[in-house]
């Protein structure tokens, strides 16, 4: 069935009409920042305040940070009633032009805009899952350039949607909950297998703690520097404007950063971040296995072990201990290769490895794994959501139509 003929049947006759989002807005607004320099603004707060990053939770039930009554008095904070919808104006890497629905009421920071639609004409659910499709125009018509660009308040306003059967409300709020319907079975799915894949992350990290853990005296311990060789000195940064673009992986501190032509490394290695705030924060590994060929830039050490089963089984503990004690550094934190060649690893038999690693493999691709397990379940319905939901919000129009 094409993507007319589905819509058509839905639609059913009923003509759809382009319509400003300012027209069926109840209120579109940013919010603002009270100052962080006082504590009153913030200690003992109850109303939850959103930050940009926030966007990226796409359903928000609750916020990280509160503000007081008294910072909401004295800042440009404004509260957003529940089931508006926030779009990012600003913000780092892939955050301006993305959208989230709020299922609470809050304030949101300066670098969010709120949009609260009138629900007698628009089902903010729709209009969310329609927004979602038009996150690259967003960003591509930002102000600005670059990275640095972007959006205001009346580009969001001045911004166009599909709003079918306009001249009856009634038949227009049905055919905009059809649409939310089918499309909330493929989110409400993702959904339970996110919130499944973290509790088996979860358990992961404590059977892997578990594992790793050795009693006193119960194995000998070598520092790292003992057990593998250090290739350091091989590596060589590319800033971006000179790299070739290519096929062969560039890594980073915390991963692939570029795709160049050439390479430095063909093996496999353990690459260990040398600096970035991921070194505290650990939002990401800080140790990964690489292989085949590979270009490594400054930021990640380079080390090699002469078997698999060594190379994933110090990866697994590094990942799994507290590295504080190793890191300079507190606004650059860093673990430069003397302290990291000094830490201390647990160093059981080859055979005892092999087992530990074994078990652990199993499990991680239960639980990281993009082929296999949960994580590939995850995306494929989220393309399949992707597939329904051009199908069902793919109303005709000239590119003109929508763009501000």
């Amino acid at each position: 069935m094409s993507n007319m003929s589905f819509l058509e049947k839905l639609l059913d006759g009923a003509k759809v009409e382009w319509k400003r989002l300012g027209d069926v807005s109840k209120k579109i607004t940013s919010g603002g920042t009270p100052q962080t320099g006082v504590p009153e603004y913030w200690e003992g707060g109850t109303i939850p305040w959103m930050s940009s990053g926030e966007v990226n939770l796409e359903t928000v039930y609750r916020t990280e940070n509160f503000i007081t009554d008294i910072g909401l008095k004295n800042s440009s904070a404004k509260v957003v009633p529940k089931n508006s919808l926030v779009i990012a104006l600003a913000g780092q890497g892939k955050t301006r032009g993305k959208v989230a629905r709020i299922r609470i009421d809050l304030t949101t920071n300066q670098s969010l805009a709120s949009i609260t639609v009138k629900e007698d004409v628009v089902n903010s659910d729709y209009l969310y899952h329609f927004l979602k499709t038009q996150y690259e125009n967003l960003r591509q018509i930002s102000s600005g350039s670059g990275t640095r660009g972007g959006l205001n308040l009346q580009i969001i306003s001045n911004y166009k949607f599909p709003l079918p059967c306009p001249e009856n409300p009634k038949k227009s709020l049905e055919i905009q909950a059809e649409i939310v319907r089918i499309l909330e079975t493929f989110t409400e799915l993702t959904t339970e297998l996110t919130a499944e894949l973290g509790k088996r992350k979860k358990q992961f990290h404590y059977y892997r703690n578990q594992v790793l853990s050795f009693k006193e005296g119960e194995v000998e311990w070598k520092m790292l520097g003992e057990l593998a060789e250090n290739l350091d000195s091989k590596r060589k940064p590319i800033t971006s404007g000179l790299r070739d673009a290519g096929e062969i992986p560039y890594y980073g501190a915390s991963g692939i950063v570029d795709y160049v032509k050439d390479y430095i490394f063909d093996g496999d290695f353990l690459l260990v971040s040398e600096d970035g705030a991921n070194l505290l924060a650990r939002n990401t590994p800080i140790a990964f296995s690489i292989s085949g060929k590979t270009w490594v830039n400054n930021h990640a050490h380079v080390l090699k072990f002469d078997t698999y089963a060594e190379r994933r089984y110090v990866e697994y503990y590094l990942n799994s201990i507290d590295l504080t004690p190793y890191i300079s550094g507190a606004a650059q934190p860093k673990l430069n290769k003397k302290n990291l060649e000094s830490i201390s690893i647990p160093n059981p038999s080859l055979e005892e490895k092999e087992r530990i690693v074994a078990t652990l493999d199993k499990f991680d691709a239960l639980t990281n794994s993009s082929i296999e397990g949960l994580p590939r379940e995850i995306e494929l319905r989220q393309k399949q959501y992707e597939f329904y939901r051009d199908l069902l919000l793919s109303f005709p129009t000239l590119d003109s139509e929508v763009m501000v």
